[in-house]
């Protein structure tokens, strides 16, 4: 069986959380109303700065930073999927269908069982995790201007002057070929 290792250095960290079947759940009513409750809740017990974010059909994208000292990610990503499938469920949301080793575990058909995460090395990589989080409704042709889509903390970052508005337009990404450039 594959091992997965967790790095544990840095506070500042990139995580990628995908639904069940790549079901399109969370930019609906339900699905964003449960997450912003579920985040509430785990915050309250386990707390950490959303600094970036954005809220996809099908996944998240989102740069976490922990306390000084703290760095038990883990424990906060599997409780956000707790809360947030419990939230979902209690509000009627219905799950993806489940295979019987998903059923054996007590999985419920919400979430993918992992999530990927990076540990930002330093503030050029913050930049770059930063960029790609708010470049992300583009890479996904959803819409054509990064400020159209919704569900981003980008819209924040413009009002801090961090971004200008039109920042994120698809031709600035290599024309109508969105690559992610290292």
């Amino acid at each position: 069986m594959r091992r997965y290792r967790r790095w544990y250095h840095g506070q500042v960290f990139f995580f990628t959380l995908v639904t069940h079947q790549r079901r399109r759940i969370l930019t609906t009513n339900l699905g964003r109303s449960a997450l912003r409750s579920a985040i509430r809740e785990v915050r309250q017990r386990h707390p950490f700065e959303l600094t970036a974010v954005v809220l996809l059909p099908d996944h998240l994208h989102a740069v976490v930073t922990l306390p000084m000292g703290e760095r038990d990610y883990s424990t906060r990503i599997r409780r956000l999927k707790g809360a947030f499938t419990r939230l979902w469920r209690a509000g009627g949301g219905v799950e993806g269908d489940v295979s019987r080793s998903r059923h054996r575990r007590g999985e419920r058909g919400i979430w993918q069982r992992r999530f990927y995460e990076h540990t930002v090395r330093d503030e050029s990589d913050l930049k770059r995790c930063i960029d790609y989080v708010h470049a992300n409704p583009l890479k996904h042709r959803l819409v054509e201007r990064v400020r159209d889509w919704p569900w981003s903390s980008f819209h924040r970052y413009v009002r801090l002057g961090e971004y200008p508005e039109d920042w994120g337009r698809r031709r600035e990404f290599y024309g109508d070929e969105f690559r992610y450039a290292e």
